[in-house]
């Protein structure tokens, strides 16, 4: 495995950076040297990519931005579409040396994925396989919303599917409207096969309470 986490979602806007940066903050609080990395970014405002620019604020450790950002596109859609409108070709060992580049400098590395974990970068490959490439643990966020359970269990299908060790789930409450929310927490907590993390409450920010749990799986 290597050393850190890959951080997928349920979805798209998710919360993959909140969480991220959470992620690293904890780390960093127990005197870790952490970075975090957005292998690919879409969508930008008037020049600036915010998921990267807070990756960057959170990381305790400053390193090179083509390590931290490989490819950035401007148009919010997926990486692929948007690689092909820039007439570029997302290549995953363009990213794998970058996260060399920062696994080098870093005891942790949290990289944040594109979209959903299936989400296409290329003619061929998806995000999946970029997790794979990687050798990452992954981390799940789920946004609880009508739904989510059957997006959560997918996921973490797939992500045993791509041979990666699911290290623990986020529940991230997107809707303040989401019916039986304990009851839906609960369930996932009994049918996926890892730790529940954290809860974000709407509106709130995480806190990583459980983040000793991770301690032993980097």
């Amino acid at each position: 495995m290597g050393k850190g986490f890959f951080v997928t979602g349920t979805d798209t806007g998710i919360g993959k950076t909140t969480v991220s940066c959470a992620l690293l903050h904890a780390f960093a609080a127990q005197g870790k040297k952490a970075v975090g990395m957005k292998p690919i970014a879409a969508g930008s405002e008037n020049g600036q990519w915010h998921d990267v620019e807070l990756l960057i604020a959170a990381s305790n450790i400053r390193a090179a931005r083509e390590c931290v950002n490989p490819y950035a596109f401007d148009p919010p859609v997926s990486p692929h579409l948007a690689a092909q409108q820039a007439g570029v070709e997302i290549d995953l060992a363009v990213i794998q040396r970058a996260y060399q580049a920062l696994s080098n400098q870093a005891d942790i590395v949290i990289v944040e994925g594109a979209g959903g974990f299936l989400v296409p970068l290329n003619a061929q490959q998806t995000g999946a396989d970029l997790a794979h490439a990687l050798n990452l643990p992954v981390i799940l966020v789920v946004g609880m919303r009508l739904g989510c359970l059957n997006h959560a269990l997918l996921t973490a299908q797939a992500i045993k599917a791509a041979g990666l060790p699911l290290a623990g789930w986020v529940a991230n409450c997107v809707d303040p409207q989401i019916l039986m929310l304990e009851e839906n927490i609960a369930t996932l907590e009994r049918r996926l096969d890892a730790s529940l993390l954290g809860v974000v409450q709407f509106g709130n920010e995480i806190d990583m309470g459980n983040i000793a749990l991770l301690v032993g799986k980097e």
